[in-house]
């Protein structure tokens, strides 16, 4: 048995400059095969058009042939490349995901926006609230990778906010993640626009913005709330789940009985 991971095949993908067309382009897949012990992985780099048709890059982490059933959204400046890890790690705790860039970034761990680029290429608006159509197309294109079920949708920081916004009354949506949740977009109130959900929630932040997300009065009519307070500093957006984050082990182990509320495991 090989101890490293095999890279079994790469399918280069064409991707069409300057198009608006609402087609979805060919897909790169990648298998990834670990350890006997461990679980087999796929990861499929695919697009998908937003509502306005602008190509959203996206990343699908399928563990064992599961549907995937979360969404993840990065936080401002970065790109799909903030989950390379935590995607990996909910894949062992048996969730297959997506993890999208938004037009509104730029780059981490070594991942490029490619939506961004595209946007800026394209002449497309890239603010904040403007990827609040790209979440929004991610949740119809999960839902229907996932037979017609509600996903839950993870967001960090600016899009901590959006997923709130999105989620609340969208059916699609199962329950909510949201890693450092503010008043982060231009001419929308958040603490107006939060009140009566009807959805499981999980809300934490570092420890000084804790304050900051109170301050949102997120007011439950069914469902529950469960906002993880760290009692260390802590960090902001849902690199609070990385390995190089002190604490990050605490992070994890709230968000896990919050999932397993949500499934009942």
């Amino acid at each position: 048995m090989k101890k490293y991971i095999l890279l079994l095949f790469v399918i280069t993908i064409v991707i069409s400059c300057k198009t608006k067309e609402k087609e979805p382009v060919k897909e790169e897949e990648i298998k990834i095969e670990k350890l006997q012990e461990e679980p087999s992985r796929f990861v499929l780099k695919t697009t998908f058009p937003s509502k306005d048709g602008l190509l959203i890059t996206a990343d699908i982490y399928e563990v064992n042939g599961l549907k995937p059933i979360v969404l993840l959204c990065h936080q401002a400046g970065f790109s799909r490349g903030e989950y390379k890890e935590t995607a990996l790690k909910l894949n062992k705790l048996g969730y297959s995901c997506v993890a999208i860039d938004q037009r509104s970034g730029k780059i981490v761990n070594d991942v490029e926006n490619e939506t961004v680029q595209r946007a800026e290429n394209e002449g497309f608006p890239t603010g904040y609230i403007d990827a609040k159509q790209d979440i929004e197309a991610a949740i119809d294109f999960m839902y229907d990778k996932n037979g017609n079920q509600p996903v839950i949708i993870v967001g960090s920081s600016y899009s901590a906010s959006l997923v709130l916004l999105v989620g609340k009354a969208n059916p699609k949506v199962k329950a909510i993640v949201s890693f450092s949740p503010g008043e982060y977009l231009k001419g929308i109130s958040m603490k107006d626009k939060l009140q009566g959900f009807k959805k499981p929630i999980f809300l934490t932040s570092s420890q000084k913005e804790i304050k900051q997300v109170e301050d949102l009065n997120i007011i439950m009519v069914d469902g529950f709330k469960f906002h993880f307070q760290p009692p260390f500093e802590g960090i902001h957006g849902s690199r609070a789940l990385w390995e190089t984050t002190e604490g990050n082990e605490k992070y994890w182990e709230a968000l896990e009985v919050f999932l397993g509320m949500v499934f009942q495991k």
